[in-house]
């Protein structure tokens, strides 16, 4: 299938456009323009369907994206140590550390110590924190299906595998 022609940076009206004239002027350059395609992509899926959960359902609640995230790996994982929560959320402990600071003050997550090592805190929700969990995931999950519903269930699982692929894979 032969490439369609750039199109000059005047006439880029969508991120159709711009992915392709970007895809051009990478490959002038010698780059990988088939890996920036697919990064492009990957991201600008990712930052769409944050921007719509958090518009559409977090937003009114006083949430962010992250705050969410972090409440529903508590609902599902139970108490959990904070530089766990880090790691399983690819962020760094400082910022989890703030992350749990804002969720504490707002009163759905709180800090215990271990009985046996008082140095060790793990982190849980209260019993308002899995309220509003167990209140706002339908919402989330719904924004979630309608955004696969163009894809059927074995391009479901196909998308899901090859995610899961590139992920375990990760560049150093």
């Amino acid at each position: 299938m032969a490439e369609q022609e750039a199109p000059v940076a005047s006439e880029v009206a969508t991120e159709q456009d711009y992915e392709r004239f970007a895809r051009h002027r990478i490959a002038e350059l010698g780059g990988d323009a088939e890996a920036f395609g697919l990064s492009y992509n990957v991201l600008h899926l990712a930052y769409a369907m944050i921007t719509d959960y958090e518009a559409l359902v977090h937003r009114e609640q006083g949430w962010t994206m992250p705050g969410f995230r972090l409440m529903f790996k508590l609902w599902v994982l139970g108490p959990t140590q904070p530089a766990r929560l880090a790691d399983l959320s690819g962020t760094t402990r400082s910022a989890m550390s703030n992350l749990i600071n804002t969720l504490e003050r707002a009163g759905l997550v709180e800090r215990t110590r271990d009985d046996q090592d008082r140095r060790v805190v793990f982190v849980a929700l209260t019993d308002g924190g899995r309220e509003a969990v167990s209140r706002v995931f339908p919402s989330q999950n719904a924004r979630e299906a309608r955004w696969f519903e163009v894809l059927d269930p074995a391009e479901r699982a196909q998308m899901v595998e090859l995610i899961r692929r590139v992920v375990a894979a990760r560049p150093d």
